[in-house]
């Protein structure tokens, strides 16, 4: 399994901007919580205990996809998915903070040092954004997006189901 990069929001400001405004002006003032709730509580049913009132800051999502391009080379990218997953969800973590990004990346095993150095620098910040721009070019508009075999797509969250069918059907077709 690969993460490859793909911004939901990649106009917004390097620093990101507050959550709440971004909120009002995706779904209107007031309609945050109402979103969330569903979505929380399909996490809680889940094990997962999504806390999206801990999240103040709505991130650009370069740097966050810079790290999981490192931490691809250092064979450590799932675990950084992982913990970035729970920084953000879960602890409202500013995933547009390199020093955030720096201790996420030591959470899940790599040298924050070198992770600092490299997020202070531009090395692969053009490797990624020409990723998301491919991946726009693809066809795909939002997340989670699934590619199989590099021939079957599934977009959205699914059912479990669903995803079998996709990945079954790539037998049929071999």
């Amino acid at each position: 399994m690969r993460w490859l990069p793909f911004q939901l929001n990649p106009d917004l400001p390097a620093s990101g901007m507050p959550r709440r405004e971004y909120i009002e002006r995706k779904w209107g003032p007031g309609r945050g919580p109402e979103v969330y709730a569903r979505v929380a509580a399909a996490g809680r049913s889940v094990g997962l205990p999504f806390a999206f009132e801990n999240i103040s800051v709505q991130p650009n999502t370069l740097e966050a996809h810079r790290l999981l391009h490192y931490a691809d080379q250092q064979s450590r990218q799932d675990a950084v998915a992982e913990e970035l997953f729970k920084a953000y969800f879960i602890e409202g973590a500013n995933l547009a903070d390199p020093e955030t990004l720096a201790a996420v990346a030591e959470r899940a095993g790599l040298d924050r040092a070198k992770v600092a150095a490299y997020l202070a620098s531009d090395t692969d910040r053009d490797v990624v954004q020409r990723g998301d721009v491919e991946a726009r070019s693809a066809g795909i508009g939002g997340v989670p997006f699934f590619i199989f075999n590099r021939r079957v797509g599934v977009s959205g969250a699914q059912e479990s189901d669903t995803l079998l069918e996709a990945m079954e059907s790539l037998k049929q077709s071999a």
